[in-house]
């Protein structure tokens, strides 16, 4: 296991915006609206290259034109699987049932072996590279791997990729923790719990050198986490510096220019 790097740059967070596709770009548009207020917070867009297997997002010119404008005013895009549903065998254990179906259907490499995770991981990279994208990243949906998408995660060439709990860098086998907020925002008891955890988690991890901020399409959905989005990120952008994953990585690492 590589030791931590020394440095540790000034407070920041990274802001995700999960699932991003073809069909799911109009929910992040109140949001993207709100940050023009912010010009300065660049994004960490998780581009799936066919969300639920609708099609790829290659053919939808639209949406690739706003990716490259994303792209070219400094968001980072980052290849979040390629179907973003959990299409293996079904669970064999009840540990597998209640990670794969109890907490998410979505977990697309939970179980994959290590052929099919980089056969998929290949087909999502050559719609990048079709465009003229390079991901330096990788998060598999739901943040759940096998050993078997693990292997092909970091076959692949990957800088990093991240789950829930921090950042992974397969080329040192480093692990940085770090805390991150995500809602729940699927029924109002939900959002009501999370809008109540997220604030306490925020408040715990106030001097932590990163904070990451997860959303998904379905926060912005609900006029209650879409709001505690907005108010969290004005927030931190009062008090600490916005970066993508990959700035944080180049800072961290010495990198940055």
């Amino acid at each position: 296991m590589a030791h931590k790097p020394d440095h540790q740059p000034d407070s920041a967070f990274l802001l995700s915006l999960h699932d991003v596709c073809p069909a799911t770009w109009p929910d992040y548009q109140p949001l993207l609206r709100a940050l023009e207020r912010h010009p300065r917070i660049p994004l960490t867009l998780l581009v799936v290259p066919d969300f639920h297997g609708g099609g790829g997002f290659i053919e939808d010119k639209r949406f690739c034109q706003a990716l490259e404008q994303r792209r070219r005013r400094g968001d980072e895009l980052v290849l979040h699987g390629y179907y973003h549903h959990d299409d293996s065998p079904p669970p064999a254990t009840p540990g597998d049932w209640v990670r794969r179906r109890l907490l998410t259907h979505e977990g697309e490499f939970a179980a994959l072996d290590r052929r099919a995770a980089a056969v998929r991981i290949q087909r999502g990279l050559a719609m990048f590279h079709q465009l003229g994208w390079w991901s330096r990243g990788f998060v598999p949906p739901g943040w759940m791997t096998s050993a078997g998408s693990r292997a092909a995660i970091a076959e692949a060439g990957f800088a990093y990729w991240t789950d829930r709990d921090g950042f992974h860098y397969p080329a040192s086998d480093l692990f940085l923790p770090t805390p991150t907020l995500v809602w729940s925002a699927r029924s109002p008891w939900r959002r009501g719990l999370f809008q109540g955890v997220n604030r306490m988690r925020e408040w715990m991890h106030h001097a932590s050198p990163v904070l990451r901020l997860a959303v998904h399409p379905v926060d912005m959905r609900h006029s209650r986490s879409r709001r505690a989005w907005i108010a969290a990120i004005e927030r931190l952008a009062g008090c600490r510096r916005a970066l993508t994953k990959s700035q944080w990585i180049d800072e961290l690492t010495g990198e940055a220019p």
